[in-house]
Formats: C-alpha cells, structure tokens, sequence
C-alpha cells in the first residue's frame, strides 16, 4: 500500500502540468471561437436582406420606368451573403449590379463591390454569394449598403435600392 501511495505521488506533477495545459486549452478554444456568448451572440445570427429599387432613389434621381426587388440571407457566422436580385422594364441591357456604401439613403456611397449578372436584359437578375469583411458587414447591418443596377442608359446607375437587413 505505501508503494502504491509512493508511486502516485511520483506522478503527481506530470499530472498537474497535464490538467493545466488542458484547462488552457478549452479556454483558448472557447475564446477563439466566434459563435460564443462573450462577443454579444449576434454573429451567429441570421438575418433576411430585401430592398426595392428605383430610379427616385439614384443620386441624382432619374425618371426610369425600371424597378428591382432584392432578397437574400446574411449569416454573421460565416459571413455568407446570398442575394436574388430581380429587375425589369430598364431603359436598356444591364451593364453591371454594384453594391456601394457606406451611406445613407439618398447619399452617394464608394463601390464596396460587384456582382455578376446572371440572366442580361432589360428584364433580369443577378444571384449568388458574396463574404463580406468586418467593416462591410457593420455597414450592411446598419443599413447603411445600397445596390444599384447600371446601363448604357444610365452609366452612372438606373435604379437603386437600399439593402435593409432584419434578424431572423
């Protein structure tokens, strides 16, 4: 009994050194991870795109007969934005989709990026998945993104519409 006692105590510190690095571990595991609570919880949020456009809404505002309808998905986890962006009755042909910001409705924002036209036309739509950056996703959340559907028309943009994001 006294050897066995004796044996346990001689691997007493190798097992402290083993529990500690262990506890190290899983705390720098759970604080790595984006999807815990420290950080507020929202990034594993989901949220719902949409937005309108029109040619009112371009800045300088234009009399296009066009219009467009956006929705999507944004999950804060993954950064993963998936849009359907539909259009009609444009002036001429769709050039290019753009999203730009940061700005407020009715202010003109920098080009954040662009998406590929899925469907050309005067009737058509662009879809897919774009990843956003920390600064690009503040700016979406807080409304502050707009989308706009440029052609040989209108350079400059045809019809816009700002992209509201709403929690799941």
């Amino acid at each position: 009994m006294k050897t066995m006692k004796k044996n346990l105590i001689g691997y007493m510190p190798y097992l402290f050194v083993l529990l500690v690095g262990l506890m190290i571990a899983i705390i720098l595991f759970t604080a790595c991870s984006k999807n815990n609570s420290y950080n507020g919880g929202d990034s594993a949020q989901t949220y719902t795109t949409s937005g309108n456009a029109s040619g009112a809404q371009e800045n300088p505002p234009n009399n296009s007969s066009g219009s467009g309808t956006l929705t999507g998905t944004y999950n804060a986890s993954t950064n993963n934005w998936q849009y359907n962006i539909n259009w009609s009755s444009l002036s001429s042909t769709a050039t290019a989709v753009e999203v730009h910001g940061p700005a407020s409705i009715g202010i003109n924002g920098n080009l954040m990026f662009a998406l590929t036209i899925s469907t050309p036309g005067v009737n058509g739509n662009a879809y897919g998945n774009v990843n956003l950056t920390t600064q690009q996703e503040a700016d979406f959340l807080a409304g502050k993104c707009y989308y706009t559907i440029l052609s040989a028309t209108h350079i400059t943009g045809e019809i816009r519409g700002q992209i509201n994001a709403s929690a799941k």
